[in-house]
C-alpha cells in the first residue's frame, strides 16, 4: 500500500483526511516540520500533504527541507489562502500541485491517485535503468561492437531485429535501447508472439471497440495504442500467424492501428522484433513474410552465443555471485579458480540465462565464502531428456537433416510422455513450432 504523509497543524484535519485516505493509502500524520522530517528520514514516504501555513513555520522552506531528504516525493501543498504569488512559489519550489481549503475529498482522491501513477512510472523507471545498467554485461569483442551500435541508432525510429539463440539476453538489449533513447521516458511494452493464440494476440496488439466480438463489453485500447510515444518489443515475432504478419506490416507502412471494430488511429512506436530463428529459413518455407522481414530488419543485432565469447565470463560470474549472494543473504563473496576454470570449458547449450541458474544455484549450495567445481555439479546440467549412446547410433545414418529431425522429434515426444509443453521446453521451440514440426512429420 502506498504510503502517504499528511501535515497540519490543525488536528480536526489531520484527523478527517486520515479517516478518508485510509483506505487506499498507509497514512502517517504530523502536526509539525520537525515531526514530519523524522517521518521522511524513517519511512519511504513518496506522497505528502503539506499545510502552505504550518503555525509558525513556512510550508515551503519545510518543502524544500522534505525534498532534500526525498528528491522523488510528490508534494502537494494545502492552503485556506489561496494566491497566484503562493502557488506560483509552491510549484517553482518543487510541489506537485496545489490545493485550497475547505479540500474536496473526490478531487483530492484524483489527484493523488495521478500523483501516484507518475511516482510509480518513475520508479519503474529508475528500476529498469539500474536492471539495465547492472544486467547487459560483457567485455568481449562482439559486445562490445553491439553497445557501439545501439548507441549509434538508439535515438531513431529505425525498426531493429534482434538476432541469436535462446537465453542471450536479447530482451535486455530491447530495454537497452529504448531506455538509452530519447523515448525513455515513455512506455516500453514487450509482448512474447508465441505465448498467446492468434486470436487473443490480435485484440492484445490492436484493441477492440465494444461489441467486435462476444466478451467485447468495453472498448480496450491495444498494446500498440498503449506503447504510444515509446517502444514495443515482439518477442519470437517468427511464431507470429501470417494473417497477423500481414496487419503488423500494414501498421508499420502507416503507422497507424486499426482496432478490432473500429476505426484507424495514428500512433507513435518504435517496434523492436527478435527472433531465435532464421528467419530466411521461415521465408523460403513460407512461414514468414519477406515483405515484413524488410520492415522489421532495417537495423540488425546478432547477439552471439556465451560459447563464442567466453572472456565475458570474467564479468557475467562476478556479477551473478553478488545479484545471488545478496538475495539469499549469502556471504559469497567469489569463486575458487578450478571452479572458473569448469566454466570455462563448458559449452553453455542454454547461454546467459544456463550461467545465470547455474551461479544462483552454487551461491546457494556453496557453504564457503568462495564457489568450488562440486557446487556448480556441471554434470547435471544437460537436458533430461539428451539423446544417449543408443539413440544417436541409430540416429547418425539418416541420408538426410528431415530424417534425423524426425527421429530426434519422436524420441522427445517418446521421452517426455508424448507432451507438447515438455517437449517443446526441452527443444527449446515454442509449442506452436513443435505442432507445426508433428503435423509436417506426420507423427
Amino acid at each position: 500500500m502506498v504510503k502517504i504523509l499528511v501535515v497540519d497543524d490543525e488536528l480536526p484535519i489531520l484527523k478527517s483526511l486520515s479517516f478518508a485516505l485510509k483506505q487506499d493509502y498507509q497514512v502517517y500524520t504530523a502536526q509539525t516540520g520537525a515531526e514530519a522530517l523524522r517521518f521522511l528520514e524513517g519511512e519511504h514516504i513518496s506522497l505528502v500533504l503539506l499545510d502552505l501555513r504550518l503555525g509558525k513555520e513556512n510550508g515551503i522552506t519545510l518543502m524544500r527541507s522534505m525534498l532534500q531528504i526525498n528528491p522523488n516525493a510528490a508534494i502537494i501543498i494545502m492552503t485556506a489562502y489561496s494566491s497566484i504569488e503562493s502557488s506560483i512559489e509552491a510549484i517553482r519550489a518543487g510541489a506537485f500541485y496545489f490545493v485550497t481549503k475547505p479540500i474536496q475529498i473526490n478531487q483530492l482522491m484524483l489527484l493523488l491517485e495521478k500523483a501516484a501513477s507518475q511516482l510509480s512510472l518513475q520508479e519503474t523507471i529508475l528500476g529498469l535503468k539500474d536492471v539495465i545498467r547492472n544486467s547487459l554485461v560483457g567485455i568481449s569483442p562482439q559486445m562490445q561492437a553491439i553497445y557501439h551500435l545501439i548507441d549509434r541508432v538508439k535515438d531513431t525510429k529505425a525498426s531493429v531485429l534482434i538476432t541469436g539463440e535462446s537465453g542471450t539476453g536479447k530482451e535486455l538489449i530491447a530495454n537497452k535501447l529504448h531506455f538509452s533513447s530519447n523515448r525513455k521516458e515513455k512506455p516500453f511494452i514487450a509482448v512474447n508472439c508465441a505465448a498467446l493464440p492468434e486470436s487473443l494476440l490480435e485484440s492484445e496488439l490492436f484493441g477492440y471497440k465494444k461489441g467486435a466480438f462476444t466478451g467485447a463489453v468495453k472498448d480496450e485500447p491495444g498494446i500498440i495504442s498503449k506503447a504510444n510515444g515509446g517502444t514495443l518489443f515482439l518477442d519470437e515475432i517468427s511464431e507470429m500467424e501470417p494473417r497477423l504478419q500481414s496487419k503488423l506490416l500494414r501498421f508499420l507502412q502507416e503507422g497507424e492501428v486499426r482496432q478490432i471494430g473500429g476505426d484507424n488511429l495514428r500512433v507513435n512506436v518504435r517496434v523492436i522484433c527478435a527472433t531465435n530463428r532464421d528467419l530466411d529459413q521461415e521465408i523460403e518455407s513460407r512461414r514468414f513474410r519477406s515483405d515484413l522481414y524488410y520492415r522489421i530488419n532495417v537495423i540488425n543485432i546478432a547477439v552471439p552465443p556465451l560459447r563464442e565469447r567466453k572472456e565475458d565470463l570474467s564479468e557475467l560470474v562476478p556479477f551473478f555471485i553478488r545479484k545471488y549472494a545478496a538475495a539469499y543473504g549469502k556471504q559469497v563473496f567469489g569463486i575458487r579458480p578450478e571452479a572458473m576454470a569448469l566454466l570455462n570449458r563448458y559449452h553453455f547449450p542454454g547461454n546467459v540465462r544456463e550461467c545465470e541458474n547455474i551461479v544462483q544455484r552454487a551461491v546457494l549450495l556453496c557453504s564457503e565464502t568462495e564457489i568450488g567445481p562440486e557446487a556448480l555439479n556441471l554434470k547435471y546440467q544437460y537436458p533430461a531428456t539428451e539423446l544417449g549412446q543408443e539413440d544417436y547410433i541409430r540416429i547418425y545414418p539418416c541420408k538426410t537433416m528431415k530424417e534425423i529431425e524426425r527421429q530426434v522429434l519422436a524420441f522427445y515426444l517418446k521421452t517426455n510422455k508424448n507432451s507438447r509443453r515438455e517437449t517443446a521446453r526441452a527443444l527449446e521451440i515454442s509449442e506452436r513450432a513443435l505442432q507445426y514440426k508433428i503435423k509436417e512429420y506426420g507423427l
